[in-house]
């Protein structure tokens, strides 16, 4: 039942699965699904129960993330919905106090409630990618203390961490903190525990929750809801689409586009680039909501739309890392070498971009959407945790010589906190793709897939991108023919495919796909090779501002801890946006210049040996390492050219 309903929500939503899960469960799914005719996807995904990662970098990260799940107390995350509704934490027969989270869950921040949602996320995502029950029952006690201050409110479905005060200043034009934002987490947390945990309870709250939302909408009138849709409001709509082809329910449908934001998605129809000055988490995920609609019920140029947002985006607006913004906003196109701060790179913006991108993947198979992913995955999302602590970053600076500042346990809870639970928790999930005669390889990363429905077990054992080379055994095989389509990258100056120790002949291109297609015996073996090669990348304005990279990892050069601030920033429990106070105090000997033979990278960068992914820039002695492993200390991405 649950490999069923998680279909639904693998950013696909696919036809047959929709018409298998309606036949299934037809008491859940009540009324037709509207689905768009038209639409047909190139590429399905595989549910994330069907991936396992494998010892490597990404499940270290994954096992620092379920540390912090871990530690996260319950009572403390429902505190503040505890006190919106008036329910006092007994401990028999006696009341006690409850430490109180700070920064953005404090009792006085609009935003309270947030992580709560995320963290629902977070831990349906944690327990699909490895088994484990523990993050279910956690799931289950939070969803039930959600449920029960959802009953104790008694406002027709209303739920939250603050009272529906700030959602009709929100209607009314009045200053407010982003309270529909605030909302998409919850929602979108309670179906995640739906679609990925069975819980039935999550999807009736987050029911409730929907039809409390209609019936508080049908009254606001054109000008008013130009007015409040002004006001940052997340994914609403992608989650009120995703209700919407769970239930079969036009009320959800009637949400989603009622958060149709007129005034930017209509100017992207005419292909204008208007994302300078935006505030740049709060653009990404209308697209999101647009790409949803087209794949239930396809108004004709969504799809189009999201398309050239994207590659806008991509184009004109995005750094070496796969990441984008200063202070959180877009600036004008094809400016980056002006851009280069201690505020460049909200996580958030590459949270909301990758989920974009796998929604355009299977529409297109594009190779470019998975290029992106790559480059995003492994430059940022990879190096936003801090490995000595599990902590997480907002930004990744791109300033010569800022270095990565980190959230705290317990008074932080910014955005990208909330989208950090989900990131490290879901690696699995675009390593593989698939069609109906095979399965498309797109990441290098240790793990295993079980197809069942073919009888495939497929594993990947990999160092990447410490070695260009990756090896995949089949474990279980089916008994007939399965392709396998390998990705060779645009970045690979070559590839080379060995079966069972013979060399094959497959005529492809960087950029495309190499297949191996036959009927596979358990124990076949296929080893991939291609080798990475070193770099430069200029900003698309200035072509002396460059950075370099192996392969797809962008490195950077290693600058020391002289003058970091100690103790760490964000640390303050009453300060919600101190990330901007934070001085990074740049010391005046940074290197930033570099003598480099464009014609011959090897001439001016070798290789260290016996350490991987270690290099040395020869003339001025810097060392060079992939970003995501610059930890705790200054470091430079972009390079003047001397």
């Amino acid at each position: 039942m649950r490999n069923s309903r998680i279909l639904f929500i693998c950013l696909i939503f696919l036809y047959r699965q929709l018409c298998q899960a309606q036949s299934h469960y037809p008491g859940q799914h009540q009324g037709k699904f509207a689905l768009n005719d038209k639409f047909t996807p190139a590429v399905y995904a595989f549910d994330l129960h069907n991936v396992r990662l494998l010892d490597g970098r990404f499940k270290d990260n994954m096992l620092r993330e379920q540390a912090w799940l871990r530690r996260l107390n319950t009572r403390q995350l429902l505190h503040s919905f505890r006190n919106n509704a008036g329910i006092f934490d007994a401990n028999e027969g006696g009341y006690f106090l409850i430490k109180k989270y700070g920064g953005w869950e404090s009792l006085d921040c609009d935003l309270r409630g947030h992580t709560t949602g995320h963290l629902l996320s977070g831990l349906a995502l944690m327990y699909a990618q490895t088994g484990d029950e523990y993050y279910k029952l956690k799931s289950d006690s939070l969803v039930k203390g959600l449920a029960e201050v959802q009953a104790v409110l008694n406002q027709e479905g209303y739920l939250s961490a603050f009272p529906q005060e700030l959602i009709n200043r929100n209607i009314a034009g009045k200053s407010v903190w982003a309270p529909w934002y605030t909302l998409h987490k919850i929602f979108s947390g309670l179906i995640d525990q739906y679609l990925y945990c069975d819980n039935q309870q999550a999807l009736n709250v987050a029911e409730k929750m929907g039809m409390w939302a209609y019936k508080k909408l049908q009254n606001v009138d054109s000008n008013q809801r130009s007015i409040m849709l002004r006001n940052e409001f997340g994914g609403i709509n992608e989650s009120f689409y995703n209700l919407y082809a769970i239930t079969g329910k036009k009320e959800y449908q009637w949400l989603g586009q009622f958060f149709y934001h007129n005034e930017i998605i209509d100017l992207l129809k005419q292909r204008k680039d208007i994302l300078a000055p935006k505030h740049a988490n709060t653009f990404i995920p209308k697209l999101l909501g647009l790409t949803r609609n087209y794949e239930l019920d396809g108004l004709g140029d969504s799809d189009t739309i999201a398309k050239f947002f994207w590659d806008t985006v991509i184009e004109h607006h995005t750094f070496a890392t796969g990441s984008n913004s200063d202070k959180e906003h877009f600036f004008k196109p094809d400016e980056l070498s002006k851009h280069l701060t201690g505020y460049t790179g909200e996580t958030c913006n590459v949270y909301n971009m990758l989920k974009l991108t796998k929604h355009l993947f299977t529409h297109t198979r594009e190779m470019k959407y998975i290029e992106y992913y790559e480059k995003a995955l492994f430059n940022h999302i990879l190096g936003q945790q801090d490995p000595a602590t599990g902590m997480v970053s907002y930004f990744l600076p791109m300033l010569a010589g800022a270095h990565k500042v980190y959230s705290t346990p317990e008074n932080s809870f910014w955005c990208c906190v909330g989208s950090g639970f989900e990131n490290h928790a879901k690696y699995g999930e675009s390593i593989y793709y698939h069609d109906d005669n095979g399965v498309f390889i797109n990441l290098f990363i240790a793990s295993q897939l079980n197809w069942k429905e073919k009888g495939l077990t497929l594993q990947q054992e990999t160092s990447f991108p410490a070695s260009g080379q990756t090896r995949f055994i089949i474990t279980t095989a089916p008994t007939q023919p399965l392709a396998l389509h390998f990705r060779f990258p645009s970045w690979a100056k070559s590839m080379s495919v060995l079966l069972n120790g013979k060399p094959q002949k497959i005529k492809t291109s960087a950029g495309s796909y190499s297949t191996l297609s036959r009927i596979w015996k358990p124990n076949d073996i296929v080893e991939i090779s291609f080798p990475m090669e070193l770099q430069l990348k200029a900003t698309n304005d200035n072509s002396s501002k460059v950075s370099i990279t192996y392969g797809p990892i962008v490195l950077a050069g290693k600058q020391g801890s002289v003058q970091m601030e100690s103790p760490a920033p964000y640390s303050d429990p009453n300060k919600y946006n101190d990330y901007y106070t934070y001085q990074y105090n740049v010391p005046a000997n940074i290197v930033t210049k570099l003598d480099i033979n464009n014609q011959n990278i090897a001439e001016s960068i070798e290789a260290m040996a016996d350490q991987p992914l270690t290099f040395k820039a020869k003339k001025e002695g810097i060392i060079l390492q992939p970003l995501y492993n610059i930890h705790h200390e200054r470091y430079v991405v972009y390079w003047d050219l001397k």
